[in-house]
């Protein structure tokens, strides 16, 4: 489980700390300021499997409809879909994660923007993934996938499955794609990933190093 403090403390721990200032739409943070007066990173990337929700994509046997959605409570912010069903499974957020992208809905951490790292086994496990983000709601009429969407403009930055381009390697292809396609710095982001079927944390945080600072991304191993 994602615990929403580790949002604030875990890039706290980095001396990557930056400043805010205004750029575009949202506040973003000033990447040449190092004084630590800003406690967020830039990007906040997750891992999909066994860390933002309680499923392995792989698992599933069939990709989740809109006749299975299941209803409930959304941690006090109303009645929205808490639930997608494949088959028998039922694909759910991590009630860390719904309360950490609840307070990123509520733009509780300044000058922070969201974004997936996924190596999903398969296209159909890719499938099954994208599916249940477009359906989970973080608040009600509002989903993960709007979320992201509104973070950066309508353009998926998000890198889910193996297939190339991307590999089973994240520090190889979805970290220099996202560094690429997003423009934030290694040393400005925030990672989180389960590491049950290898260590992506360590591996992403020896390799992926901005050249000028030789920091690199922080990351933190769930569940905390």
């Amino acid at each position: 489980m994602i615990l929403t403090s580790l949002v604030r403390s875990a890039f706290v721990a980095s001396s990557a700390l930056q400043a805010p200032h205004k750029h575009g739409r949202f506040t973003r943070l000033n990447m040449a300021v190092q004084d630590g007066s800003g406690p967020f990173p830039e990007l906040c990337v997750f891992d999909l499997d066994a860390c933002l929700w309680d499923k392995e994509m792989f698992e599933m046997s069939s990709i989740p409809t809109e006749s299975g959605k299941v209803k409930g409570d959304l941690n006090g912010r109303g009645e929205g879909v808490i639930g997608v069903m494949s088959g028998r499974d039922r694909i759910s957020l991590h009630k860390g994660s719904l309360i950490a992208l609840q307070e990123h809905h509520d733009l509780s951490y300044p000058g922070m923007r969201i974004a997936l790292a996924s190596s999903a086994d398969t296209p159909f496990a890719e499938k099954v993934g994208r599916a249940a983000l477009k359906m989970l709601e973080v608040v009600p009429g509002v989903t993960v996938w709007d979320l992201l969407m509104r973070d950066w403009d309508g353009r998926d930055v998000n890198k889910i499955g193996r297939q190339p381009p991307l590999s089973s390697n994240k520090a190889r292809s979805h970290f220099p794609m996202i560094r690429k396609e997003t423009d934030v710095r290694y040393d400005r982001m925030l990672f989180f990933d389960d590491c049950n079927w290898g260590d992506h944390c360590g591996m992403v945080a020896a390799a992926c190093r901005e050249e000028d600072s030789g920091r690199g991304v922080t990351t933190v191993r769930t569940p905390r």
